[in-house]
């Protein structure tokens, strides 16, 4: 079974109060199909940065975020992290107020999980910054994860077989 690492902001989406603009209202309607229908073909990890994040705010969405990551495992915060994201920031891929998403980049790469769902495409899915990522990672020696959006993981049910 593929490996898939959960970022903040799906649990984000999945946990939001349903939102009148189109294109958050479109994310958490793919999230929430997501999450019930393709998740068990996944063995689905986290990390306890997506705990911080999902922690914090609102303490009645941040307990909703949080009971919907438990039972998932959390990967250990090895040493090797810290320089890979560290190694994203300082080739100016990603600034660092976003030195967490370096480092869920980061703990996908060093546990070698083959998924990383997101919705965060202004520093993790976006396919402007992806290939800078993918050549720090290739230079570093670790393998390139699929970056997705649940968008992307979801079948088209008006495909024919």
């Amino acid at each position: 079974m593929p490996s898939l690492y959960i970022e903040t902001s799906i649990v984000s989406y999945l946990r939001q109060r349903p939102s009148p603009q189109v294109v958050a209202a479109a994310r958490q309607i793919l999230t929430r199909k997501w999450w019930e229908q393709e998740r068990a073909n996944y063995e689905l990890v986290t990390s306890q940065y997506v705990h911080d994040e999902a922690g914090a705010g609102d303490p009645t969405l941040a307990a909703e975020r949080l009971e919907s990551l438990a039972g998932i495992p959390l990967l250990p915060l090895d040493p090797p992290i810290a320089v890979i994201a560290h190694e994203i920031v300082s080739a100016a891929i990603l600034p660092p107020k976003a030195a967490v998403d370096a480092l869920h980049i980061a703990i996908v790469a060093h546990h070698k999980v083959e998924y990383l769902l997101t919705w965060n495409c202004t520093h993790i899915a976006n396919a402007k910054i992806l290939p800078r990522i993918h050549k720090v990672l290739d230079r570093l020696g670790y393998p390139i994860p699929i970056i997705c959006t649940p968008e992307e993981m979801v079948e088209d049910e008006t495909e024919e077989s």
